[in-house]
């Protein structure tokens, strides 16, 4: 067994999927919540928008465009097909991480547009894309053969 080119295409694409979904549990599970019970209003009114768009930009800018990428050249290097995707077993599971995928994008950027109107108001969506996220990992597990 050796490392192979596939081999590190696919870490990178682990790994940016262990930073997303890692960071969104960090931060949601607990960072926030030690800030919003020990920090006085005005200055986490400050520090929880700051460190929410820290990782915003961090997932824009290099964890979703590498995810896009690696997933990408690994279904491709896997032969996968629009039609795999109607395929018992792989095929559908894939489906299925896919649209999860699009779910936590989504509602990911819709937390981050009504958080940046209403500070605090964005928290149901930003707990069902945490809830996807999550449901990426279960079945990007499933997919490893």
């Amino acid at each position: 067994m050796s490392v192979t080119w596939w081999s590190l295409v696919r870490f990178v694409h682990v790994l940016s999927a262990m930073v997303w979904v890692g960071g969104q549990l960090v931060l949601s599970g607990l960072v926030l919540p030690v800030l919003r019970a020990n920090l006085e209003p005005n200055v986490r009114a400050v520090v929880v928008p700051k460190a929410a768009r820290r990782f915003g930009v961090v997932a824009n800018v290099a964890l979703l465009p590498l995810l896009l990428v690696t997933g990408i050249s690994l279904a491709w290097h896997r032969g996968v097909t629009f039609g795999t995707f109607d395929d018992p077993g792989y095929g559908r599971l894939l489906a299925i991480k896919l649209v999860l995928v699009v779910a936590a994008v989504g509602f990911a950027a819709a937390h981050g547009i009504v958080a940046s109107r209403r500070p605090g108001s964005g928290r149901g969506l930003a707990m069902i894309g945490l809830v996807a996220s999550v449901g990426i990992v279960v079945f990007a597990t499933a997919l490893v053969p």
